[in-house]
């Protein structure tokens, strides 16, 4: 079965050493890959061998970029997306495994609903081994809410269990370096410019082990409030960006007509 031109997927994917986990992450995505989808690995500066065990596979859907200095994650999501030439694009961390059906379910919503601009599905979450030590990561969050308020407030976007219309990017992009994680400020523009689309299963084992790349977990409530202060202030300038710039693409268009 071919994958449909218009819907081809990217998978983008940042790597840091993280080689132990790498193969069996790769195994699982290319699995589900289809003729006309590309997966492109964003290296940051790996000392472990992380992108030669990437090159070795010499799969005609890979494709390694390697940062010229470490850059960080949200710099190598943003690489890796602008290289991203398909019609929705996958986020990807390096250790984590996707289960089966996830890119066939991803596509599904985005060919269903054409306003959806982002697809996020629930996650197991594993231990470093690989044993589930939770059955839903959004359980545990209170339940996903993405509406635009809730996620100011409270992220529960997980970036490894997104997907995005590639339109999005012409909002979301550049991010700004200081936005305190990529999924959260991917999701609530999405939420603020079209529409989010949940589906209530987990399509992904989410890996937790001591050396992922996020956030504290114990961050002090001063530091919380001027994250989320500095965050809607972005989110807001970006949002009147936006909205300025369509207006004064419109206004030309409508000049050049008379």
């Amino acid at each position: 079965m071919m994958a449909s031109k218009l819907l081809a997927v990217s998978v983008v994917m940042a790597t840091y050493n993280g080689k132990p986990y790498l193969a069996e992450q790769l195994q699982s995505v290319l699995a589900q890959l289809m003729p006309g989808d590309e997966l492109i690995i964003v290296d940051d500066g790996s000392q472990d061998g992380t992108p030669e065990l990437a090159e070795a596979l010499q799969s005609a859907f890979v494709q390694v970029v390697r940062n010229p200095r470490n850059l960080g994650v949200l710099a190598s999501f943003e690489s890796g997306m602008l290289l991203a030439s398909r019609e929705i694009i996958f986020l990807c961390d390096q250790d984590d495994v996707w289960l089966s059906g996830k890119r066939a379910a991803f596509v599904k919503a985005f060919e269903n609903d054409p306003g959806v601009l982002v697809v996020v599905s629930d996650a197991e979450l594993i231990n470093a081994v690989g044993l589930v030590t939770a059955p839903s990561f959004m359980q545990l969050r209170g339940g996903f809410h993405g509406g635009f308020w809730t996620t100011v407030v409270k992220n529960r976007y997980l970036g490894c269990a997104m997907a995005l219309r590639r339109e999005l990017l012409a909002v979301a992009l550049p991010i700004p370096p200081t936005v305190p994680m990529h999924d959260m400020w991917l999701g609530a523009l999405a939420s603020a410019v079209g529409r989010v689309y949940y589906i209530p299963r987990p399509l992904i084992q989410y890996r937790r082990h001591d050396t992922n790349a996020s956030p504290a977990r114990s961050q002090g409530w001063l530091r919380i409030v001027r994250w989320r202060i500095r965050l809607l202030h972005l989110l807001t300038r970006r949002l009147l960006t936006h909205v300025t710039g369509f207006h004064v693409h419109g206004m030309a268009s409508s000049s050049r007509k008379k």
